[in-house]
């Protein structure tokens, strides 16, 4: 761990290493023997779990997936009970700040799963549903992706007022920039964030926020965290300097407590589960694979380099200690059920 440091990441896919190991090659205690030891060795202490189904399960498979998955969460937190905890209430991260549980929190990375359907949202809550992104760059029936130009569709109007009366989080990482704008148009008042992207300013891709988005995230008492990996750092300079100058640019461009981090590793979940194609609205570059990682932070155990980076930026241990977990632990101890006043 970095001291006493506590890293809250908003994104990391491990989900799917742990359903691809429990429901396909049998094994246990797997989230125990895999991300367990990575995320404590990095000082991670609160870490949201997407789940995220691949398109070659879609569409008769999504929901069967996404439950596998969920399933694993709930198995890692009964296995790991004196270590680990579900976070569903904002009362749950007194443990995590006290640092004596890692808390998990479920997210869903497009609401694929949903079908058509409003109520699958309710189905989700009561299993821990807490952050929710509408799409994952593509087209679904509720809104487009940042791979597309449209917006909310009405269905979509109608699913964010539920999961806003529902109390979950919108995330509005994958969003094309009309749903975006339609999402805080909608949900105005109610917390949402950015789990995982980056600067415009610094790497020009679809994926990352441009300043007039920031600005908007920020009114709206939001946060963006910081992925961490070439896609949206910058794929010519995949360096964890070029990474420092994009949490630089949001603190700049947002406030100090508006920014935190949301990794979305994937070199290790590349190196451990089957290959698969990439999707043809994946917006990776050429030939860039999901094995692609910054030098020197690929994991959530490099996160002390990350650290270490900033320090040496000048920037001070408060500032550091804010981005990489305070920001966070503050926005969803508010936004969360029986939460209130940080």
């Amino acid at each position: 761990m970095i001291g006493a440091l506590l890293v809250a990441d908003a994104h990391l896919d491990l989900l799917l290493e742990l359903a691809h190991r429990r429901h396909r090659l049998g094994e246990r205690d797997v989230f125990a023997r895999t991300w367990l030891p990575l995320l404590e060795a990095g000082g991670v202490r609160l870490q949201a779990c997407p789940v995220y189904v691949d398109l070659d399960r879609h569409p008769e498979g999504t929901l069967r997936e996404a439950l596998a998955q969920v399933a694993c969460l709930h198995e890692a937190v009964r296995e790991n009970a004196e270590r680990v905890c579900l976070v569903r209430a904002g009362s749950d991260l007194d443990a995590v700040e006290r640092e004596e549980r890692l808390g998990l929190v479920l997210a869903l990375e497009g609401v694929e799963p949903f079908g058509y359907d409003l109520w699958s949202a309710e189905v989700f809550v009561e299993l821990g549903l807490r952050l929710a992104s509408l799409t994952w760059n593509r087209r679904n029936p509720f809104a487009d992706g940042a791979a597309d130009e449209g917006g909310l569709s009405r269905l979509g109007r109608a699913l964010v007022d539920r999961l806003v009366e529902l109390g979950v989080v919108l995330d509005l990482a994958h969003a094309s920039r009309r749903t975006f704008d339609d999402v805080l148009a909608r949900a105005a008042g109610a917390p949402v964030l950015v789990s995982h992207a980056g600067c415009r300013a610094v790497h020009d891709h679809p994926r990352n926020l441009d300043d007039t988005q920031l600005r908007a995230l920020a009114d709206a008492g939001g946060l963006l965290c910081a992925m961490l990996i070439p896609i949206a750092v910058d794929p010519a300079r995949p360096t964890i300097e070029r990474a420092c100058e994009h949490l630089e640019h949001a603190v700049e461009t947002m406030g100090a407590d508006r920014v935190g981090v949301g990794g979305d590793f994937t070199r290790r979940l590349a190196h451990v589960l089957p290959p698969t194609p990439l999707p043809p609205d994946g917006l990776m570059p050429p030939g860039m694979g999901l094995d692609a990682a910054l030098d020197g932070l690929a994991g959530p155990e490099d996160y002390p380099a990350l650290e270490e980076a900033l320090l040496a930026r000048g920037w001070g241990a408060e500032a550091v200690a804010a981005v990489l977990g305070g920001n966070l632990l503050r926005f969803l101890r508010r936004a969360l059920p029986d939460g209130g006043a940080a």
